[in-house]
């Protein structure tokens, strides 16, 4: 599975930024999709996942409400719309894709961090 992301950049507070993830080497549909970020000296923290298999998708507390997450099927792109950026968003957002995942419960929003598949990373960076 290969992973491309793109999409961040420099924002103010309050500002809206999209970041995409382009994924390739899936056999079938039954796979899942995550986004989770680095702060410089923070631990990583899991953002949003969605889950093909179900058409789910999954949040953390942090940004529910002001994140989407959302795929293009015919692409094989997943989106991560962020709106109402906050200084504390900045970060090193990854997305990364695991197959053959379940999860329907509280905590699938941190999918990504279980993957070792991942992109190389974009940098955002909410700052005014």
């Amino acid at each position: 599975v290969q992973l491309v992301e793109s999409g961040g950049g420099v924002v103010q507070p309050g500002g809206s930024l999209r970041l995409s993830c382009a994924a390739s080497g899936f056999s079938d549909d039954n796979y899942a999709i995550g986004w989770f970020r680095q702060a410089p000296g923070k631990e990583q923290e899991g953002v949003a996942c969605f889950i093909r298999t179900y058409k789910s998708t999954h949040y953390s507390d942090s940004v529910k409400g002001r994140f989407t997450i959302s795929s293009d099927n015919a692409q094989n792109t997943v989106y991560l719309q962020m709106n109402s950026l906050k200084p504390e968003d900045t970060a090193i957002y990854h997305c990364a894709a695991g197959a053959n995942y379940h999860c329907t419960g509280y905590g699938c929003y941190d999918c990504g961090r279980i993957f070792s598949s991942r992109g190389q990373g974009t940098q955002v960076t909410v700052s005014s």
